[in-house]
């Protein structure tokens, strides 16, 4: 009789696609099935069902979890969790980071150029907000997505009224110019998989009507832009995904308005392959996967 031992037969690796309850996530089918066809079993799974047992998967995807500026501390209790459990990409260093818009003041210190910026704090004084001299301010919290709880007005004193508001509920206000270039120019939304320039996407103005989104080939002042906001605001390795959204101001010059490391819309719909290369960008992280490929570091 053969002594010979029978290898384990080796499950397929499982991956979490971590969503939220009441959004309309376009991208979460595709995804799912271009790992299907890596060879990968991935579902969506809200991020805080409490039955979920997050050591079972072989890496959490953060996707579609737009509820978290509602509970953002718990949210970032939960990274810190499943980190201790298995791979978080991104990781929850970064979501830390990126959760809250005060990102912007430190890239903008490290040379960045950024959407200029007025940051009032609960207790900060406002006068330089009712002094400053642009045609129409957007005010909104540091917390935040979507254009919630966001004001656009011309009017300084509903400007301040907001931003009273923000304050006085123990939240940070942030104070920018309204950018007129953006119902022309439209916002250019860089997308990084793996590490390396995916695709581009020309992105209407979400506070004032505007276009379709429609794919871009990206100007090389813009391209330039986002490897430097990315060479300062991550590691090397540390990313699996990133959106990085630019703006022209008046004289032309590109400039960062948000750089989106947590739950961006990948616009994946409007790259034929995008998610395929998503799919196989995480893969490369997965246990055993020895392919040499710009990936995620652990949190």
């Amino acid at each position: 009789m053969s002594t010979a031992l029978h290898p384990p037969v080796r499950r397929p690796a499982r991956v979490a696609y971590a969503t939220c309850r009441g959004v309309e996530d376009v991208e979460v089918l595709p995804v799912l099935a271009a790992f299907a066809r890596a060879g990968v079993s991935a579902e969506a799974v809200f991020w805080n069902d409490p039955e979920v047992d997050w050591a079972g998967y072989d890496l959490v995807l953060i996707r579609s979890v737009w509820d978290y500026i509602l509970y953002r501390e718990e949210f970032l209790a939960w990274t810190r969790r499943v980190s201790a459990l298995t791979r978080l990409a991104n990781p929850a260093r970064v979501l830390e980071r990126n959760t809250d818009k005060t990102y912007l003041r430190a890239l903008a210190a490290a040379g960045v150029p950024v959407v200029p910026t007025l940051w009032v704090a609960p207790g900060d004084p406002v006068e330089e907000v009712a002094a400053v001299d642009w045609p129409e301010l957007v005010v909104k919290p540091t917390v935040s997505s979507g254009a919630r709880d966001t004001v656009r007005t011309a009017d300084r004193a509903a400007a301040l009224a907001q931003v009273a508001a923000l304050t006085a509920a123990g939240r940070t206000a942030m104070v920018q110019p309204y950018l007129a270039m953006v119902e022309d120019e439209g916002e250019t939304s860089l997308l990084y998989l793996g590490g390396e320039f995916s695709h581009a996407v020309r992105r209407g103005p979400m506070l004032g009507g505007g276009f379709a989104d429609v794919a871009r080939e990206p100007d090389a002042d813009q391209l330039a832009l986002a490897e430097r906001v990315l060479a300062v605001a991550a590691e090397p390795g540390e990313l699996l995904y990133a959106r990085v959204d630019l703006v022209r101001l008046a004289d032309g010059s590109p400039v960062l308005i948000e750089l989106e490391l947590t739950e961006p819309r990948l616009f994946l719909d409007l790259c034929p392959d995008g998610p395929d290369r998503l799919a196989a960008a995480t893969s490369a992280l997965l246990p055993g996967n020895t392919r040499s490929r710009p990936g995620v570091s652990p949190a």
